[in-house]
């Protein structure tokens, strides 16, 4: 099979995902609409592999530069993890970062929530796609230096990548947090009497808080890196859903946008 064939399979995939949120929202706290949604996520899936580009794009420093790195150049709030490098906490850091992106799919167990799950899955994959475009095009334009690139311990190799410059911002510690808290914030729409409410935003929370001690312990991020982060992934993942409540009076919705000198996201108000 051709990669046009897929890319069409694709296509047809999502659109039917699509239409089946636009017909089967009477009893869903939501409204979506292919003519909105299709092309948010459509240029967020855009921007982000235009910003992965980027970042794979980026140079690394030369040996010289390595050698030259000072821990006193790090600003106060940050010094304290500059030249952490632990591997192991990499690895370790990977599995939630992998296992969150499944967590939507644990919706379906709620009776609330399973026969919405088409119109759940576009707000998913819209929250997503704005998060990615927000992270790729962000750490494709900025470079600073990870953790690592300070420690004594670390190879020359890992400082002198051009990975190595991706520190800004936590993008595991991103769309964890995108993910988790997306899974509370539909969960507490549906579910406005439950009583596993707050200990599924407790969960929301604790699993990418622990994402980012881990890359912060890794020496792939800076506390500050991992900070914002987690403030712009919990915030895609609750402004998303948030944004499509039928109950939402101000008819905003959220809207990726990239310039030759600016990238980010733009909130549209339509009178």
């Amino acid at each position: 099979m051709n990669r046009y064939m897929k890319a069409k399979i694709l296509l047809f995939f999502f659109l039917g995902m699509v239409a089946n949120g636009a017909y089967a929202q009477d009893d869903s706290p939501y409204k979506t609409s292919l003519l909105v949604d299709g092309p948010v996520i459509a240029v967020g899936s855009g921007l982000s592999y235009l910003g992965l580009k980027l970042m794979q794009d980026k140079d690394g420093i030369s040996q010289e530069e390595a050698m030259n790195l000072r821990k006193e150049d790090v600003n106060g709030f940050d010094r304290f993890a500059a030249g952490n490098f632990d591997p192991d906490a990499k690895k370790i850091s990977d599995y939630p970062f992998y296992g969150s992106f499944g967590l939507p799919l644990l919706l379906v167990l709620n009776e609330n929530v399973r026969s919405k799950a088409g119109q759940m899955m576009v707000l998913y994959i819209e929250t997503m796609a704005v998060t990615g475009a927000l992270f790729t095009m962000t750490n494709g334009n900025v470079k600073r230096l990870r953790p690592l690139a300070y420690g004594e311990n670390t190879p020359l190799h890992e400082k002198i990548r051009g990975n190595a410059t991706n520190s800004f911002y936590a993008g595991h510690t991103a769309a964890t947090a995108s993910a988790t808290f997306f899974v509370a914030k539909v969960f507490h729409d549906f579910n406005p009497d439950s009583e596993a409410r707050p200990y599924i935003w407790a969960a929301a929370a604790a699993i990418p808080a622990g994402v980012g001690y881990l890359r912060l312990k890794a020496g792939k991020h800076f506390l500050s890196d991992n900070l914002l982060g987690y403030a712009i992934g919990a915030g895609a993942g609750i402004l998303v859903p948030q944004l499509h409540k039928k109950s939402n009076k101000y008819n905003i919705s959220l809207v990726p946008v990239s310039a030759p000198d600016y990238n980010g996201a733009l909130l549209v108000y339509n009178f």
